[in-house]
């Protein structure tokens, strides 16, 4: 992985764990160690499921750039069906609190976006690849 996009999946994972680990700790404080639980499964969740797709969408970009936006859009789709499918295997599960859960994800989600969208505008990425030979014709 190319350091920029290391950097933007580093500068979109801190900030999304330390919010995770402030859910964590108001989760377990409001309904005890399930509700830090389930805190806790949903920040793994967040950054498992962004930081993956992430991953895909830089390497779509690079080897198949005219196929990035659909690329996207199948993603994100894809990310939804595999959280429905998440959520629906442990619907009725007693190894965490299912509000914390939910509240957690839905914070982790937006903060991710917020902090990626946010590296993304201070990253300096050419978009116009410069001349390798030094010279203009």
């Amino acid at each position: 992985m190319p350091s920029n996009d290391a950097r933007i999946l580093l500068q979109a994972a801190v900030p999304t764990a330390a919010v995770g680990a402030i859910a964590a700790v108001v989760s377990g404080v409001v309904a005890g160690g399930k509700g830090a639980i389930g805190a806790v499964v949903a920040t793994v969740v967040v950054i498992l499921f962004m930081g993956l797709g992430l991953y895909v969408l830089q390497r779509t970009a690079k080897s198949l750039p005219h196929l990035f936006q659909a690329m996207g859009l199948m993603l994100y789709a894809a990310q939804i069906l595999l959280l429905f499918i998440f959520l629906a295997a442990f619907k009725n599960t007693t190894l965490f609190h299912p509000k914390a859960f939910a509240i957690t994800l839905v914070v982790g989600t937006l903060t991710w976006i917020a902090a990626q969208t946010r590296a993304h505008m201070k990253a300096k990425i050419l978009y116009v690849e410069p001349d390798k030979s030094g010279h203009s014709s």
